[in-house]
């Protein structure tokens, strides 16, 4: 991708990145993870230090970069969980919790990404 952007005559581009530990932390909001630091003050998410470490710097959280919108049935299946009942919902390797509307047969799933900056 740098290559196609310096051959386009642009100095830097940027990045949607999906932090690589989020899903350990779901209830943390991303605004707050990013700024988690090392001991060495790198950032504390290993694909986010992988972008740092390449002189890109984090521009913003684009807290609805993703929304997965489906019906509680199909939620079950994708899961493999039950959910009997309205709520918030911790998935398994989600980054975020997931809204189970149960009256209303909804469910959503909406998931931050950021946005970083490469400097070129």
């Amino acid at each position: 991708m740098k290559e196609i952007v310096i051959q386009n005559g642009l100095t830097y581009m940027l990045a949607p990145v999906l932090p690589s530990f989020k899903h350990k932390y779901p209830l943390t909001p991303m605004e707050s993870y990013i700024r988690w630091q090392t001991p060495e003050g790198a950032p504390f998410d290993p694909w986010v230090r992988t972008h740092w470490k390449l002189v890109a710097k984090i521009m913003q959280v684009a807290s609805e970069s993703m929304f997965i919108k489906g019906n509680v049935a199909q939620w079950e299946s994708w899961t493999g969980m039950r959910f009997p009942e309205s709520g918030t919902y911790m998935i398994p390797d989600a980054l975020t919790p997931v809204q189970i509307d149960v009256e209303k047969d909804e469910a959503l799933y909406i998931e931050p990404y950021i946005w970083m900056q490469h400097f070129l």
